[in-house]
C-alpha cells in the first residue's frame, strides 16, 4: 500500500510541476509580449519626438526596412529615410491600432494598422497603413530586426 500512495503522490507532484512550468511559460510569453509591444511603441515615440539616436538604438545592426518597394539596411535608413520619417511623424497625426504580438522563443513579430490624416510638405495626406515588425531578444531587451510598412490612399466617400 505505501508504494501505491508513493506512486500517486509522485504522479500528483509531476502534474503540479508540469502545471507550474506551463504557467511560468505562459507568464514569460505574456511578459515578452508586453516588452515587444513596448519596444514597438518606443520606436514610434522616438520618431514623434525626433530622437533619431533612440530610433537607431531600437534597430538591430542588421535590421532591414521595407517601404515603398525599397529595401534599406540600418545605415541606409539612417542616412536616407529616417530624417523624413521623423518629419512626417511630427507633422501628420496617426491613429494606430493595438499591436498584435506573437512570441516564439527568442523571436517575435508585431503587426498593426493605422490611419494617417493631415498635411505634409504642402500635400494633403489621408492614408491607411499596415506595419509588421520582427524582433529578437538581445540580452534582456528586444531589438527590431525588420520593419515592413505599406500604405494606400484612403478614398473619400462619394
Amino acid at each position: 500500500m505505501p508504494t501505491r500512495v508513493y506512486r500517486s503522490t509522485c504522479w500528483c507532484c509531476s502534474a503540479l510541476l508540469l502545471f507550474a512550468a506551463g504557467s511560468v511559460g505562459a507568464q514569460s510569453r505574456a511578459t515578452d509580449s508586453t516588452a515587444v509591444g513596448a519596444t514597438i511603441r518606443a520606436f514610434h515615440a522616438a520618431l514623434g519626438q525626433g530622437d533619431s539616436a533612440a530610433v537607431l538604438r531600437l534597430l538591430a545592426p542588421d535590421a532591414v526596412i521595407l517601404e515603398s518597394g525599397n529595401r534599406e539596411n540600418r545605415e541606409e535608413y539612417r542616412a536616407h529615410h529616417l530624417p523624413a520619417d521623423i518629419q512626417f511623424a511630427q507633422a501628420v497625426p496617426s491613429e494606430r491600432s493595438a499591436v498584435q504580438v506573437t512570441v516564439l522563443q527568442g523571436v517575435a513579430w508585431g503587426s498593426s494598422t493605422s490611419v494617417t490624416q493631415g498635411n505634409f510638405r504642402d500635400r494633403a495626406i489621408s492614408s491607411a497603413g499596415a506595419e509588421l515588425m520582427v524582433l529578437s531578444r538581445s540580452g534582456a531587451n528586444w531589438v527590431i530586426r525588420a520593419i515592413h510598412w505599406s500604405s494606400s490612399s484612403r478614398r473619400k466617400a462619394p
